[in-house]
């Protein structure tokens, strides 16, 4: 299967048949639905579980070391298993991981919810978060698969819609479920609220989601590559580490973790290189010889150090500087949720239009309402700084929407059907290696002034923020010169355009995966 192959492949029709065509059509939409339920599940987990971290605490004695675990394991098991999963699903059948990540998460969730012990709840975060890197690189997948031109930019925007959403609605959701629930066994629910839409979403996405292609049209792409799977997957813990655990791991060795985490990266790369001249690798790097692709795996890897940290350090802010709720410090948080959600189903439909240059937009947005915030704060701070910084943070909210799905359908436009998962798995890997750099740095300018016997939260906030926005700043540069290079006329590859579903001439011209949305960047 090509690139550009029709999506009509994924639901064969009979000859002829408009009705059934339309049905087809239909049925693609309701499959994406299911796959995007299923990614918000497990994305939502990911900043659901900050407001509930007192009554977690409360609830179960919990230490510091064993909260920051909560926070962190899940974020190390998720970004631990993204590639090797997304590569299997390239590889096998991309419904049937989905469907095993599916439910194990269900399981998880409900472990989760049970725990008794501190150590129980860990392990049951470690559990759920490789059960959501399992499941996740699979959505773009689908998205490849089903969808071309600009249907294709459309799915990206719902899906980019789900991301942004599931990250501002997180704390929220959290504190209304603790709010109704009680404040001693709300925090259960955080987790156990999984287990319906997982147990519905199950049967019905293995009766929407479309089989794996015949195994001649898979041929070349079932090596699995061991070594390759344990170099990145040892890279990627020395590299996220002593990043998660920077509030509990205050020794200077643990940044020793770093070389050698890249050591083992470049040791990856090298084994991926030579593997790929015999068999189809982990991740081919023929991927980042494709400049659309490369510069929006980076851009993503800034955009979120900045755009994640920024609700970990307002619900800090609010919840223990100024003692809001959790439900009040979620409801303050929603007009970026709103904002986010109606910007990306937007930005998917003008993405095939303008390119890049609606990313650098929707970064102005982001810069823009991110100061705007820290000057709220300056101007008004106190108990009613929810009311004031609602505006900034709906501007914010709108250009996050902008970002996050166009760069979404930019960055693996040009990637083949069968690299699908594994492109998809890396740029989920920058985004969660970037939130946990940008978690770790942020906070620990935002901790710097709010910690002590007299703590500046204002101060502590507004820093933070500055922070936050030099990170997105980076993310504008890296979109501008993507920009910049997309306008600059280049000479024509022979060979046609990309083509192929798993050779490195795939990667040629302009005219890779994404039909209409191909030359956007």
């Amino acid at each position: 299967m090509t690139p550009d192959a029709p999506s009509t492949t994924a639901y064969p029709d009979p000859p002829g048949s408009s009705a059934a065509g339309g049905r087809a059509d239909a049925r693609r939409w309701r499959a994406l639905a299911v796959c995007l339920v299923a990614g918000f599940m497990t994305l939502l987990d990911v900043s659901i579980v900050n407001v509930a971290l007192p009554t977690v605490r409360a609830g179960l004695h919990m230490s510091e070391s064993g909260l920051q675990w909560v926070l962190s394991g899940y974020a190390l098991a998720f970004g631990l298993v993204l590639v090797p999963a997304g590569r299997l699903g390239d590889a096998r059948s991309r419904r049937a991981v989905f469907l095993a990540g599916l439910a194990l998460f269900t399981l998880a969730s409900a472990l989760a919810g049970a725990a008794q012990s501190q150590e129980w709840l860990v392990l049951a975060r470690l559990f759920q978060g490789a059960a959501g890197g399992v499941l996740v690189p699979q959505v773009s997948g689908f998205i490849q698969t089903l969808f071309r031109g600009a249907d294709r930019g459309r799915a990206f925007g719902a899906l980019g819609a789900t991301i942004g959403l599931s990250t501002a609605v997180g704390p929220l959701l959290g504190g209304l479920l603790i709010h109704l629930s009680g404040p001693q066994d709300g925090w259960r629910w955080v987790f156990l609220v999984n287990l319906p839409i997982g147990i519905a979403a199950l049967p019905i996405a293995r009766r929407l989601l479309p089989p794996p292609p015949p195994a001649a049209e898979r041929a070349g792409h079932r090596d699995f590559d061991p070594v390759g799977v344990v170099l990145l997957g040892a890279g990627t813990v020395a590299l996220l580490l002593p990043f998660v655990q920077a509030q509990q791991w205050h020794s200077p060795a643990r940044w020793l973790l770093l070389p050698v985490s890249a050591a083992l990266l470049a040791a990856f790369v090298g084994w991926e290189v030579h593997y790929g001249r015999r068999r189809e690798p982990l991740v081919s790097m023929a991927l980042f010889a494709v400049r659309p692709y490369a510069a929006g795996v980076l851009l993503s890897l800034a955009y979120f150090a900045g755009f994640t940290a920024i609700f970990f350090i307002f619900t800090l802010y609010l919840q223990v500087g100024l003692h809001y709720s959790a439900l009040a410090a979620g409801v303050a948080i929603t007009p970026f949720a709103i904002g986010s959600g109606v910007a990306a189903a937007v930005g998917g439909r003008l993405v095939s239009r303008l390119g890049r240059r609606l990313v650098v937009m929707g970064l102005l947005l982001v810069l823009a309402g991110l100061l705007a915030s820290a000057l709220a704060v300056q101007l008004w701070s106190g108990p009613r700084v929810g009311w004031t910084t609602a505006l900034p943070l709906l501007v914010a909210g709108v250009g996050s929407g902008l970002v996050i799905a166009p760069n979404q359908t930019l960055t693996l436009q040009q990637v083949p059907v069968a690299r699908a998962g594994s492109a998809g798995g890396v740029l989920q890997t920058a985004q969660r290696v970037g939130s946990a750099v940008g978690i770790a740095v942020v906070g620990s300018v935002f901790f710097a002034h709010a910690g002590g016997r007299h703590p500046d939260w204002a101060t502590a906030f507004q820093l933070g923020v500055t922070v936050a926005a030099g990170l997105v700043l980076t993310a504008l540069l890296v979109a501008v010169v993507d920009t910049v290079a997309g306008t600059t006329p280049t000479p024509a590859r022979s060979g046609g355009p990309g083509g192929g579903s798993g050779s490195s001439g795939g990667f040629g011209g302009s005219g890779g995966s994404g039909g209409s949305a191909g030359g956007a960047s």
